[in-house]
Order: C-alpha cells, then structure tokens, then sequence
C-alpha cells in the first residue's frame, strides 16, 4: 500500500460522511453486515427481507439535541429461528469521549426496547481517525446496583494497515469498496494522493465487472465520501472519462453528459421565457411555459430566433 503523503498546501477538503453511509447502508446492508459483522450476518433469514425503520428512530431522537453529525439506521430483520428483531447501527464519523458515545449507545438501546417491546442489537461503526477511540462498553452503578451494557464494535481504522487493506481489495463484497473509500478519505491528507486512491477504487469496479447500475451507485458512494479541490476533481474526471473510452464502458461519462445537456437545455429555456416575457407579456409565457421546459435544445434554439422577428407569440409556436 502506498504510503500518503501529508501537504497542508494541497489538502483535500474535509467533509462530514453521515449522508452517504445512510444511503451506503440502505443500500448494500446485507453486504455491510456480511464485511463487518459477519455473524451478525449469519443469523439473519435474509429471504424475509429487511425493513428500515427511519420514521420509528427519528420519534426517538426528535428531542436529542447534538451538533454533532451521525449516521444511524434501525432495521427490522428476522432471525433464522423466526423471531423478529431491530439493528441499530450507529456509525461515528468523527470521534468523541469514550462515556458520551457508549451512553448514547445504551440510552438508544434502552429507548427502542421500551417504546416498540421488541430484541435490539446495537452495532458500532467508528470511522473516526482517533486510534485510542474504542468503545465497546457503558456501565454505571450506585451501590449493588449496576449497569453494563456492551456492544459490538468495528473500528474501520484497522483496515488501513497492509494486510487488512489487502483484504479489502481481494474481497468480493461490494461494501468494501465503501469502506475503503472512507478510509482513504480519512487518513490521507495530501490531495494528489487523494486523487489517485479515488482513481484506483472506481478502477476497481470496473475490474471486478459490476453491471452498470452497480457502478453508478457505488461511484455516487465514493464520489460522495471522496471530494478533491475542483482543479484535481476536473483532472479526476478527464482521467475517468479516458478511462471508461478505453474500457468502452461509458457508464459515468453518459450520465453526466445527460446532466450537462440538461443544465444547457434548462437554461436556454429560461432564457426564452424571459425574452417571451419581455417582448409579449405575463400571459404568453403562462400559455407556452410548458412546451418551452418541455423542447429539445435545437428547437428551443430555433423559437429563439424566431422571436426576434416575431409580431405575434404564435407565429414563434408556429
């Protein structure tokens, strides 16, 4: 594994993560658990299909006032045995003290069991870059009475060394194209570095011959986790796009040409209703805004040049 190289110069902006983990994990969560928590993975009848219960956690944290950022996710999944139970899954992104991070954990715990009366396992993901971070446990006592709940814990620092990472790469599941991608995000500082991790993961994919919607949902993951000043994510992309030619897989290269065409379609549309508006009035923009935001850009081009001559809206429409 290549060693990164630390420039403030040239750093890559950081940015919180608890957006694309909760998308991550919707969507790849039987390959999250299966990386991460294998047997957690084992237990679970996965041809019942899983639920996710955002609206039943978000009545519990309602009141929680935090600054901070998170990504957590309940799910309801049912075991091979028959039973149904929740999995609460916190992942921290940023690293705080050991006590307020495992009490947030039981008081979660202990709030879920009581509103819905249903088994809880509760699952840690740390993706901070603190190494001595490792919560597992939160106790309390007052005399002979005593409280010790612990948790599972994955701390995806350890990934980073050699042999870890090299796990990564050889594995099979999706999500540790994820995981990696958080990881680099995280540890490396310098962005030319950084820009050539985000190269090599979105290789990857393309390596390991994911179907076109796979590969668009994980470069959306990667893409999200891993930002670049514009000036090398202009670079990133001129060498993706050469790259996708090359492999005749245009898959990212099409979609945001598709954006592109869009955004030059959306503007000369506005475009021609302001100049609709201002030769003709309120009511004939009202009367064609619909065909305008409608039309391709070679007809939106050709109404605009009828309108300069035009003594009539329909004459343009014609």
């Amino acid at each position: 594994m290549p060693a990164d190289h630390h420039s403030a110069e040239t750093a890559s902006p950081k940015r919180d993560d608890d957006s694309p983990w909760k998308e991550a994990l919707e969507r790849f969560f039987p390959e999250f658990l299966a990386l991460l928590f294998p047997a957690v993975h084992a237990e679970i009848d996965w041809s019942k299909g899983v639920q996710f219960l955002d609206k039943e956690f978000q009545q519990l944290v309602r009141e929680a006032k935090t600054t901070r950022r998170y990504a957590d996710k309940l799910v309801g999944v049912t075991l091979r045995d028959g039973t149904a139970v929740w999995v609460l899954i916190h992942v921290e992104v940023q690293g705080e003290a050991e006590t307020a991070f495992a009490e947030r954990m039981y008081t979660y715990h202990c709030k879920i069991r009581d509103r819905y009366q249903v088994p809880v396992a509760s699952l840690a993901v740390l993706a901070d870059t603190d190494q001595g971070f490792r919560p597992q446990q939160f106790s309390a006592a007052l005399w002979d009475c005593r409280v010790d709940f612990r948790f599972p814990m994955v701390k995806l620092l350890d990934y980073a060394g050699p042999e870890r990472w090299a796990e990564l790469e050889a594995s099979d599941n999706v999500f540790a194209l994820v995981v990696m991608a958080q990881i680099r995000a995280k540890v490396t500082d310098d962005a030319e570095t950084l820009k050539g991790w985000k190269f090599r993961l979105i290789r990857l994919m393309y390596e390991r011959g994911y179907a076109q919607a796979r590969i668009l949902e994980l470069f959306r993951l990667i893409d999200w986790m891993i930002r670049l000043p514009a000036g090398l994510e202009a670079d990133f992309r001129q060498t993706l796009y050469a790259y996708e030619e090359q492999q005749r897989m245009p898959y990212v290269t099409t979609v945001e040409q598709a954006g592109i065409d869009k955004g030059l379609q959306q503007g000369e549309a506005l475009i021609l209703l302001a100049q609709l508006q201002e030769k003709f009035g309120p009511d004939s923009v009202d009367a064609y805004r619909e065909r305008i935001t409608a039309a391709e850009p070679e007809q939106l081009l050709q109404w605009s040049k009828r309108i300069l001559s035009a003594e009539t809206p329909e004459t343009i429409f014609h």
